[in-house]
C-alpha cells in the first residue's frame, strides 16, 4: 500500500459545499490534496485544516480538458465533485466527468472516486438525473475500476435546502411541494467520510457502485417540519396539490423561485437508496439524523439567535 503522505488527492470542486468536507475528511487521513476549482481562491479558506505543505490549490475546469489534465499531473487519486441544477448540465455532468475519468486514467491514478446522485438514470426525463446517468456511463468506461456514490440530498452548515427553507421561516404560510415524495437526507460530514474512504483505501471499494442515504427516510412535508423545527419557527406548512405545483415550477413566482421544472420532475420519484446495492454501512459509517444536528446551524433563525431555547450543560471536573 502507499504511503499516504505520498499519496496526492486532485478534488474536482473541492471549494464546493461537499468539497470543502471531502477535503478535510482527507486531510485528517495523511494525504496530500489538491483543490481543483475554478476559481482556486475561493478554497484558500481550507488552507486551516493542512499541514504545511500538505494542501495546493490550481485552476481548472472540468469541461476543458487541458486545464483537468494539468490538475491531475502527479496525481494518485482523483475525486469529482461537481454537479449543477441549471446551465452547463451536459458538459460538467457528462463531458466534465469524461474528461476527469480519461485523464485519471491516462496518469495511472490508483482511485477516483466519482459523486453522482440517486436517480442518475441515462434515460431519465429530467436533464439533471440523465445526465448524471450519462456521465456514470462515462466514467465506468473510462475508468473501470472508478468507486460511484450516489446521495440522497446532502444536508450541512452551507447547504441550499435547509438554509433557504428556513430562511422563509418568517412567512406565515409555506407551500410544500410534492409533500409525499421520499428522501433519505445524508449528513455532509458522513457522505464525506465515505469519500476519504473510497479514495485512500480502494481496494474494498474499487468498480463498485454505492447509493447513500442517512439513517432516516422522510417526506417531503416531514423534511420541511424538522427544518422549521430546528429554525424554531410556527411557520403553518401548506401542502400544495401537484398541478399547482407543476404550474408553479414552470413559472418561478414564489419567493426565493424555489423550484424548477427538472426538479419538479426529479420530485416525481422517491430520492431514496433502492436497496439492492450498499451504502454508509459498507464503510462503516452509522449515519448521522438531520434532527440531531441541523439546530447548530439553523438555531441562528430562531428569535434571539441560535442560543435562544438551547439549553447549555456545564460539567466540573477535579
Amino acid at each position: 500500500m502507499t504511503n499516504r503522505s505520498q499519496q496526492l488527492v486532485t478534488v474536482f470542486g473541492g471549494s464546493g459545499f461537499i468539497g470543502r468536507y471531502a477535503c478535510e475528511a482527507l486531510l485528517k487521513r495523511g494525504v496530500r490534496v489538491r483543490v481543483a476549482a475554478r476559481d482556486p481562491r475561493s478554497a484558500h479558506f481550507l488552507q486551516p485544516l493542512a499541514q504545511v505543505g500538505q494542501i495546493g490549490f490550481v485552476r481548472a475546469d472540468v469541461m476543458h480538458r487541458g486545464s483537468v489534465r494539468a490538475a491531475l499531473d502527479g496525481a494518485t487519486s482523483a475525486v469529482f465533485l461537481p454537479g449543477v441544477m441549471k446551465g452547463a448540465v451536459q458538459g460538467t455532468h457528462v463531458d466534465g466527468a469524461r474528461n476527469v475519468a480519461e485523464e485519471a486514467a491516462a496518469v495511472g491514478a490508483r482511485s477516483l472516486v466519482h459523486v453522482s446522485a440517486i436517480g442518475a438514470d441515462a434515460n431519465a426525463e429530467a436533464d439533471y438525473a440523465r445526465t448524471k446517468g450519462e456521465g456514470e456511463e462515462q466514467v465506468r468506461n473510462a475508468f473501470p475500476a472508478a468507486t460511484i456514490l450516489r446521495p440522497s440530498i446532502v444536508f450541512g452548515p452551507e447547504d441550499m435546502l435547509t438554509n433557504r427553507l428556513a430562511g422563509l421561516s418568517w412567512m406565515p404560510y409555506l407551500p410544500v411541494f410534492a409533500p409525499s415524495s421520499r428522501f433519505a437526507p445524508v449528513y455532509v460530514r458522513d457522505l464525506a467520510q465515505a469519500i476519504a474512504l473510497a479514495t485512500v483505501d480502494p481496494a474494498d471499494h474499487a468498480g463498485r457502485t454505492y447509493e447513500i442515504g442517512g439513517p432516516e427516510v422522510l417526506t417531503m412535508r416531514q423534511l420541511n417540519e424538522e427544518i422549521m423545527a430546528a429554525a424554531g419557527s410556527r411557520t403553518q406548512l401548506v401542502d400544495l396539490p401537484d398541478f399547482a405545483s407543476s404550474a408553479i415550477s414552470r413559472l418561478g413566482f414564489l419567493p426565493g423561485a424555489p423550484l424548477t421544472h427538472d426538479q419538479w420532475l426529479m420530485l416525481q420519484q422517491d430520492n431514496v437508496p433502492g436497496g439492492e446495492m450498499p451504502g454508509l454501512q459498507a464503510f462503516g459509517i452509522k449515519g448521522t439524523p438531520l434532527s440531531a444536528v441541523a439546530p447548530d446551524w439553523l438555531g441562528r433563525f430562531q428569535e434571539g439567535g441560535r442560543f435562544s431555547n438551547r439549553r447549555v450543560n456545564l460539567t466540573a471536573t477535579t
